[in-house]
């Protein structure tokens, strides 16, 4: 496993790289409310586990969402004190006494670390400052909001596997919010020296760019939530709208649907299924995004029952968070990576122009190239028509990746001019093809 080092912005602003310059694809799993519900021996599982899937970002958060602040961890503790109003502070961290709250989150950050695993790490979920439809309660003030980002970056800033995020499913619907998110995003830069990259997850259905933040110096990279609401979410158009923006920064779909998670919340929809998660990884990545999160209904919770706890609604869960872990699409994760990665990820740029035509809706299909190769995705299998001149060289080495294992199957040598037209070797739902052409010589 790759040892977690401090990592950048890439020189074009599109990626997230390395200090070396080697570029770093986010492959992230939403476990929100990892420091809340495992203990430590269950921790690790889980982290190992994802690990051994080639997962290498784990999104998860300080102040968590249900009953965050007054249902006790694993452990027995909570996070913060009360001040002298009776309210919890967010200045007033609970730090006493025996393995605190914040001694457990310390154990699973350097838990992950040893993985070679980075924590996307949530200071607080947004109901702590925007309720909504959330429990709150919202505690924090433009001015607390300072003093508890100044001592979570305190406490955090040497450690090498962190990368900030701000939000936590909530809009920033007016200035006080605003003030609240930009001073403890303030707070942290101020005291890591700015040695972790931030960036900020929205509600559904939308990019941290929404939100009139995306100029703001804190903010490195934008974050979208294209959500759970229904089947085949367009995600590619917010990562295309992401990369139309100046100044250029990079962005990635940081919550897309969950595989397992009822569709637009109802189970009277169905669920949505490994092949909805490889469309939104694959649709994202080709489209502009750094890299990709891929989440479960039942890990982000780490629910121990099919129905919800908090609300006991009967089938909420449809397995239990041990049972999740090996679900096909999050061990199908791994193959997006070692596609992106197998190739000069660093110059791959969207390319839709290499298409001659293309479908609509659930068929619609990406493209993007890099200067001596290109993807094209096939979410249903249909065929593929390509404008070759546009590759440059003489010809192309093509192969169709197939995303459901890993393989690649020979598809032939073809010549870079007129229109060629690829048969994928198979078609209809669960039959996504990915096809690769390497520029070659040979012809």
């Amino acid at each position: 496993m790759e040892k977690c080092v401090d990592l950048k912005i890439s020189s074009n602003g599109r990626f997230i790289v390395k200090q070396d310059g080697a570029p770093f694809f986010w492959l992230a799993d939403t476990a929100w409310e990892l420091f809340h519900r495992l203990n430590k021996e269950e921790a690790v599982e889980y982290l190992a586990t994802r690990a051994s899937q080639r997962f290498n970002v784990i999104q998860a958060v300080a102040l968590a969402e249900f009953a965050g602040l007054t249902a006790p961890n694993a452990y027995g503790r909570t996070p913060l004190l009360k001040n002298n109003c009776g309210d919890f502070d967010p200045a007033l961290p609970d730090v006493g006494g025996e393995y605190d709250y914040w001694s457990h989150i310390d154990y699973i950050i350097d838990a992950a670390c040893e993985l070679g695993l980075y924590i996307g790490l949530l200071p607080t979920w947004g109901d702590k400052f925007n309720i909504m439809w959330g429990a709150g309660p919202v505690v924090f003030t433009p001015e607390n909001a300072h003093i508890y980002g100044k001592w979570i970056g305190e406490r955090y800033k040497d450690r090498d596997n962190i990368i900030w995020i701000m939000g936590g499913d909530r809009a920033i619907e007016n200035e006080t919010h605003r003030a609240v998110i930009r001073n403890m995003a303030q707070g942290i830069k101020e005291s890591t020296c700015g040695k972790h990259l931030m960036t900020y997850h929205p509600m559904g259905g939308n990019s941290s760019s929404d939100y009139g933040i995306h100029g703001e110096s804190w903010l490195d990279f934008n974050m979208i939530q294209s959500g759970h609401g229904g089947v085949y979410t367009k995600n590619y158009e917010y990562v295309q709208k992401d990369y139309a923006l100046t100044p250029v920064k990079p962005t990635l779909d940081g919550e897309p649907r969950y595989e397992d998670h009822a569709i637009g919340f109802d189970a009277a929809n169905g669920y949505f299924d490994e092949h909805e998660v490889r469309v939104a990884a694959y649709w994202a990545v080709l489209s502009g995004a750094l890299g990709h999160t891929y989440g479960h209904h039942s890990i982000w919770s780490f629910a121990t029952s099919v129905s919800d706890y908090y609300t006991n609604k009967a089938g909420y869960f449809p397995v239990k968070w041990r049972d999740a872990l090996h679900r096909p699409g999050g061990e199908q994760m791994k193959y997006v990576a070692e596609l992106f990665m197998s190739r000069d990820f660093l110059e791959l740029t969207p390319y839709q122009d290499l298409l001659c035509e293309n479908y609509t809706g659930s068929n619609y299909m990406s493209a993007a190239k890099g200067k001596s190769y290109a993807y094209i995705y096939a979410p249903n299998g249909l065929d593929i028509k390509v404008n070759m001149a546009i590759l440059g060289g003489k010809s192309v080495l093509a192969n169709w990746y197939n995303p459901r294992n890993g393989a690649y199957n020979f598809a032939g040598i073809y010549r870079n001019k007129s229109v060629a037209n690829f048969v994928p070797p198979s078609c209809g739902r669960n039959n996504d093809w990915l096809l690769v052409l390497d520029i070659s010589d040979i012809i």
